[in-house]
């Protein structure tokens, strides 16, 4: 390996090896804006965003916290229903499309902009800021900004994520040793669908793969019709026997995660490094992207 390989998303990997500290410091975080158990909730993101939006929505109704939609910024629709406060998550806070929904909102609608950076434009349309700048990132990938936002909010619910950052540490210590497969494909059921989204992201952004993700009793419906010898089905939650026998049947192998699925998700952010690396790509340089996505 030459020095030059050696640098290939340094960045992003030091980033991704801060994640249990990360995590730590998020669940003892003091915060304001969150919604109160009973309200009306709308998510609004774009990207990663929208996942770990999509993420809490499940979550924060199957705990019964009450009615929680996730929507894309950019696709919020002309008529909106009421809600008690709605959550822009921009690690940013430029992206045009989160600033154009907000000004979209009925007037007097409580907001609480999640930022990883401030004083920006999406917090000036915001009642209520959580301050994520010590997670924010210097690589246009995101890794830890929205797993510790993901901590943040899960421990807000109540449930339980104290041993996130040792399974986080579990994670990486791990050699990343699995080959770069001709197609990947990551699957989670509930809440992990959101996440195993964001994982095949993170594998499209970083190396410019064949990255998929799909709930896992979706996968049968259809997808699988492409899978064979050279995938990788990765998942982040436990696949039934009938699940696994399907999926090699048809050449494919199947890797089946044993931790949280937010930790399982740096497991294969580590991969993607590794995976980009090895074909002389520069994970904290990704083709065609910038930090923000921002229009005139």
């Amino acid at each position: 390996m030459t020095d030059t390989s050696l640098k290939l998303g340094q960045t992003t990997a030091q980033e991704i090896g801060s994640q249990p500290e990360c995590w730590e410091r998020a669940s003892s975080q003091k915060i304001t804006g969150l919604p109160a158990k009973g309200q009306r909730v709308l998510v609004l993101g774009c990207g990663t965003s929208y996942y770990v939006a999509a993420a809490y929505a499940w979550l924060r109704e199957q705990a019964g916290h009450g009615v929680t939609d996730a929507l894309i910024a950019s696709e919020l629709p002309p008529i909106v229903r009421d809600y008690d406060r709605v959550i822009a998550i921009s690690r940013s806070g430029t992206t045009t499309e989160v600033v154009q929904a907000l000004q979209a909102l009925p007037a007097g609608t409580p907001v609480t902009a999640v930022l990883g950076e401030l004083g920006t434009p999406v917090g000036d349309h915001a009642t209520d800021i959580v301050d994520l700048s010590y997670a924010d990132e210097k690589s246009v990938v995101q890794t830890r900004f929205p797993t510790t936002l993901l901590t943040l909010l899960r421990t807000h619910l109540g449930l339980e994520t104290s041993d996130l950052p040792g399974q986080a540490r579990s994670a990486l210590a791990e050699a990343t040793t699995t080959p770069a497969p001709r197609q990947l494909v990551v699957l989670g059921t509930g809440w992990a669908a959101a996440l195993a989204q964001e994982a095949a992201l993170k594998c499209r952004e970083s190396v410019g793969m064949w990255a998929e993700a799909y709930a896992s009793g979706e996968y049968r419906h259809g997808p699988i019709s492409v899978a064979g010898p050279g995938t990788l089905v990765w998942a982040l939650t436990e696949l039934t026997p009938v699940q696994v026998e399907a999926i090699e049947a048809t050449g494919a192998t199947v890797r089946q995660g044993t931790r949280d699925p937010q930790a399982e998700l740096v497991a294969i952010q580590r991969h993607a490094v590794a995976w980009a690396t090895a074909a002389g790509r520069d994970a904290d340089v990704p083709t065609h992207l910038t930090r923000s996505v921002v229009t005139l």
